[in-house]
């Protein structure tokens, strides 16, 4: 009998161990963008197909529209040891490695085959790894934001930079962002992304630059009379993790991170690309 309750013991004690061991990852992710927003429907595809590979292992917590940190604040949140994961933008980087503002520059890339070609080559493999040794942040998967187009709360005559001067384009609140907004002509008026529908309603503003499937799920073309197609910017995000978090993870949760990032980029990418293509009718549709 001692032996038997002894053997049960073991057992129980095994069982709160292996349960132990188990305890989950947190991995909150942080974006300024909406819920219909292909990103942050990404996230999801992201947490189900990492959750699918390890299961009860992580704990993924999507944290859209800007609730957890504001858009520009993540790098610094996730070194301090305060966020995990985050879709980052080359700005944001160039603000700590100013070198990397060159891929916030105009008409550096082509379209967004040219993109996954640079952010998943040589080029981008350096990249990641300087990123990684300067900031202690790791770059999983560079993911399409789409390109930008400029959009205007009331119609004007637009065929050169010139024609937009005076306008007050917003930008994020960086120097890249705002050398990109006098590039364009514009007089670059920085403002929070979750403040723009009201900042183009109310007249704060006279314009914005996004993507077009941007202007769609955040609802920008409600409060937008006009939509130049620049195609000024060719935008990527950075689907990112703090280094701290990356190198708690074993080699295969690594692994097993790294294709679910993959998956989820390819249905984000797939997604933006086509509803780019469907817009330009849905917006004139529109009376835009």
């Amino acid at each position: 009998m001692k032996h038997a309750t002894a053997a049960l013991l073991a057992c129980l004690l095994a069982a709160a161990a292996s349960a132990f061991g188990q305890v989950k990852t947190v991995l909150r992710i942080s974006t300024p963008a909406v819920p219909d927003d292909w990103h942050v429907k990404m996230l999801y595809v992201f947490r189900d197909e990492l959750n699918n590979a390890a299961p009860g292992r992580f704990d993924v917590q999507v944290h859209h529209s800007g609730t957890l940190f504001r858009q520009g604040a993540e790098p610094v949140a996730m070194q301090r040891g305060n966020l995990e994961m985050a879709l980052l933008s080359m700005q944001d980087i160039a603000r700590q490695m100013p070198e990397y503002s060159i891929f916030t520059a105009g008409y550096l890339i082509r379209d967004p085959e040219h993109l996954a070609k640079v952010y998943g080559g040589p080029i981008g493999d350096e990249v990641n790894r300087r990123i990684a040794e300067a900031m202690g942040i790791q770059l999983l998967q560079a993911v399409y934001l789409g390109t930008r187009q400029v959009s205007l709360a009331q119609p004007r005559p637009v065929r050169t930079p010139a024609d937009l001067a005076g306008v007050k384009l917003r930008m994020p609140g960086s120097k890249e962002w705002l050398f990109l907004g006098q590039a364009l002509g514009a007089s670059p008026t920085p403002l929070a992304f979750t403040e723009v529908y009201l900042g183009l309603k109310t007249g704060t503003i006279d314009g914005q630059d996004n993507p077009l499937p941007t202007v769609k799920s955040a609802k920008f073309y409600e409060v937008t009379r006009q939509i130049v197609l620049t195609g000024h910017l060719v935008d990527a995000l950075q689907l990112a993790i703090s280094s701290k978090t990356w190198h708690a993870l074993s080699a295969a949760h690594r692994a097993q991170m790294k294709r679910a990032a993959t998956k989820a980029a390819k249905f984000n990418d797939e997604n933006r690309v086509r509803e780019e293509r469907e817009l330009i009718e849905f917006f004139r549709a529109q009376g835009i």
